[in-house]
């Protein structure tokens, strides 16, 4: 698709703290306004978001000090929304998609709920080869 087709694309960066988790599900209500979502769609979407920015907040910053960027592309037939860390990054390998050596913990099936709710996933380093990435893709209906 190209950039034309774009409908609109918001930037969004949070201190990697629990408490901002909030703040990415409003601004997918707010872009939700600029093409109507069904009400289970845009809950499901907000649970798969939830899920990818939990994953960056808990096991991205050994310190708890760092920040989440979080990507919106809205386009006439699907919804992308990319979330990038600079931290210690995970392998998504692992059970859950949790850092090596880390239990499986509550909410440590993220990965696997992105994946049953997106139509498209992509795990990976960010740009510069350090953090996460984690993209995922929602086909829109007509």
């Amino acid at each position: 698709m190209s950039a034309a087709a774009l409908v609109g694309e918001v930037r969004l960066r949070i201190p990697a703290k629990p408490e901002y988790i909030t703040l990415c599900r409003l601004a997918l209500t707010g872009i939700s306004r600029l093409r109507p979502l069904g009400d289970e769609t845009l809950a499901d979407l907000k649970l798969a978001l939830t899920e990818a920015c939990s994953n960056s907040v808990r096991h991205a910053y050994a310190t708890g000090d760092g920040s989440v960027d979080i990507r919106y592309e809205l386009h006439p037939d699907r919804l992308v929304i990319e979330v990038v860390d600079d931290g210690g990054g995970f392998d998504p390998a692992e059970p859950g998609g949790q850092a090596p050596g880390d239990e499986l913990a509550e909410g440590g099936l993220g990965i696997a709920i992105i994946r049953s709710i997106a139509d498209d996933v992509e795990i990976g380093a960010g740009e510069d080869g350090r953090g996460s990435r984690l993209r995922f893709v929602k086909v829109l209906d007509g």
